[in-house]
């Protein structure tokens, strides 16, 4: 500080004569400085990092893209602050006021940052409290002393020492690489969803290997931050992990069998299959089941390992073209061609009905009351169901069959009597039935 006051003192500035003042004014311009470089960079980049964040992460930018100027002008003053804080060795004054600013900027840069990852409000004032805290005890001189302080505060395991220290900085530490993890796996996610290279399954089962990649790099990472010696632990977490191995055995075969059914591609989001009782199309392929939405709106979990080892029904497995047979019987009396005609006509007046494969009407069975047919059509939207479909061709079948006098029947029968017996007599006819009756014994009074 010498040198500056040398320089101010042959460029013929007047000093003040306490000089607490001059470095007041000197941090108050330090500050200004910072903030107006700040302004001026956030304004030129700001919106240009947001849509190239926005082009990067896709629909889940929303949290981070609407808070990219603020943080870009809070982490360039923060910077710059920096910068100058440990430019020179300023005055006392100046370094707390340098450090106040710049605990103010990086407090609130942590607290955009924290909201944008989708923590509550009150984890991101705790964490730009502390940081706040944190740089302004640098600033003055004191952090040695809060974290001597914070460190005497706990207890001793072995050789082992729990502090309020350590707590925290295991607190901090995790909150730091959750965030990472989130606004990772937001960047990585919208990248694999992008590739026109794989398909839904291999997208989504990318996403899940991405994750799980994710979630060990930062585990160790934070366990090489903290410091944590693990071959302590070793006999314990062998044994520990075996416990869990025999615990867990049906959630870790569901987790295998959930990748290998992405991996084969043998059942897909989107798909629609028939598990069981199940039918319906699948919505989710999870960790441990898999989701299958009803046409009724109801979502079955169905364990992944059911999938592997039962047998599964797929509809859209090669191809989304289903064939839907419609059986419909007419009469004996009716005119068998015209009734096949109309069958087919109202199978190409449906909406769902695909021209292509056309629509096919024969003649299955004479049966014990109609003739029955079966019309067979295509339809390639499964998910749209099938019930719907054949309702509405049985009731346009209905209104044709009405209009051109063809009768559907009902099932009936005619009892033909050659000879009525006497009464309270035997009676077999030579090609007869034998019919007895009798007369009933009277009633006590």
């Amino acid at each position: 500080m010498q040198e500056i006051i040398a320089l101010l003192t042959r460029a013929g500035i007047p000093l003040p004569a306490d000089l607490n003042w001059l470095a007041a004014i000197l941090g108050f311009a330090i500050v200004g400085i910072g903030m107006a470089l700040g302004w001026v960079i956030s304004r030129l980049s700001g919106k240009h990092l947001k849509g190239f964040w926005e082009r990067v992460v896709g629909e889940r930018a929303e949290g981070l893209a609407n808070r990219m100027v603020k943080i870009i002008y809070h982490a360039s003053v923060s910077i710059v602050l920096a910068i100058a804080f440990f430019s020179f060795d300023w005055w006392t004054y100046t370094d707390l006021i340098i450090g106040a600013g710049w605990g103010i900027c990086a407090a609130y840069l942590v607290w955009h940052i924290i909201r944008a990852s989708g923590f509550a409000r009150w984890i991101a004032v705790a964490a730009g409290v502390f940081t706040f805290a944190l740089i302004l005890s640098n600033a003055v001189g004191g952090l040695e002393r809060v974290t001597l302080v914070l460190d005497r505060i706990g207890v001793d395991v072995g050789d082992t020492r729990i502090s309020l220290l350590t707590l925290l900085t295991i607190a901090v530490t995790g909150l730091v690489l959750f965030a990472i993890v989130r606004i990772v796996r937001r960047v990585i996610s919208h990248s694999i969803q992008r590739s026109s290279a794989l398909d839904p399954a291999q997208k989504l089962l990318a996403d899940k290997i991405a994750m799980i990649v994710i979630i060990v790099v930062a585990f160790f990472v934070g366990i090489d931050i903290l410091g944590i010696d693990l071959t302590a632990l070793a006999f314990f977490g062998g044994a520990f992990g075996l416990a869990i191995g025999f615990g867990m055995q049906k959630t870790i075969g569901n987790l295998i069998a959930g990748i290998i059914l992405l991996m084969d591609r043998s059942i897909k989001p989107g798909d629609v299959i028939a598990v069981g009782d199940s039918f319906g199309w699948v919505n989710k392929i999870g960790i441990r089941a898999v989701s299958i939405i009803t046409r009724d709106g109801k979502e079955h979990l169905i364990p992944n390992e059911i999938l592997m080892t039962e047998e599964v029904e797929n509809w859209s497995y090669s191809s989304l073209e289903v064939r839907v047979n419609i059986p419909i019987g007419v009469s004996y009396d009716a005119d068998l061609d015209l009734a096949r005609k109309l069958m087919l006509e109202t199978a190409d007046e449906s909406d769902r009905v695909l021209n292509s494969p056309k629509a096919r009407c024969w003649i299955v069975e004479f049966g014990d009351s109609s003739v029955n047919f079966e019309l067979r059509i295509w339809i390639k939207d499964p998910e749209g169901g099938v019930g719907n479909v054949r309702g509405d061709i049985y009731a346009r079948i209905w209104n044709k069959f009405q209009e051109n006098g063809i009768e559907i029947p009902f099932p009936q029968r005619d009892l033909h009597i050659k000879e009525w017996p006497k009464s309270g007599a035997e009676a077999l006819p030579p090609d007869g039935v034998a019919i007895k009756t009798a007369t009933p014994p009277p009633m006590d009074d």
